[in-house]
């Protein structure tokens, strides 16, 4: 039995002491440590890649950030511009409920200065009920410049008879400039044809001679 643990001993030794192992040790190393190597490489490699990925995806995030401010901008603008033209074509309409008569008026009104020069002309000792065709004639243009003045203000047509008033180049239209007495000088001192605004728009300017210093 001694010799037999003795035999056992000594092969566990040489097995131990072999040179054949001695010499994998090393190998195996080297290759554990190759391994190891190897995935640190690999680790290493990867970094640079995702760097890359991540700045491409950095790239493309600031030009859709561009793309999205500039379509903002258009779409603002768009909107102002809608806004403009739907301003202008309502004004436009406006403009055409009031002022799209002013040529219908424009014509009336050489009616409405026959009608006032016609009663201006009649001598006012001879309407009398003596004259009773003379009165009732000029009764009847009375009354038709007065019924066509009330229709002129129902449309936003007003009389402009800026006699002793302070000239308005914008609302008057001077035919000649002299001194008068008693008149100040810059203010219309004769009327010879009145004239006539439309909302506020002068449609005839008022022709007047104006007076001015001695």
């Amino acid at each position: 039995m001694a010799s037999w643990c003795v035999r056992a001993v000594r092969q566990s030794y040489s097995l131990v002491a072999s040179p054949a192992l001695i010499r994998a040790s090393p190998r195996l190393l080297c290759t554990a440590t190759q391994q190891k190597s190897g995935a640190g490489s690999e680790e290493e490699a990867e970094k640079p890649e995702q760097g890359a990925a991540e700045k491409a995806l950095l790239e493309e995030k600031t030009q859709l950030e561009e793309q999205i401010k500039d379509m903002t901008e258009r779409y603002k603008r768009a909107l102002a511009d809608t806004e403009n033209l739907r301003t202008r074509n309502q004004k436009m309409v406006e403009d055409a409920k009031l002022y799209g008569i002013q040529g219908f008026c424009k014509d009336l009104l050489e009616v409405a200065d026959i009608l006032e020069k016609a009663t201006e002309s009649v001598p006012k000792e001879e309407v009398t009920s003596q004259n009773p065709h003379l009165k009732n004639l000029y009764d009847g243009l009375v009354m038709t410049e007065v019924q066509i003045q009330k229709v002129f203000t129902k449309h936003g047509l007003v009389k402009l008879n800026p006699d002793g008033q302070k000239f308005d180049p914008y609302e008057h239209e001077a035919l000649f400039h002299a001194p008068v007495e008693g008149k100040e000088p810059g203010t219309v001192a004769i009327v010879t044809k009145v004239g006539y605004k439309i909302h506020g728009r002068t449609l005839r300017p008022a022709l007047v001679g104006v007076a001015k210093a001695p």
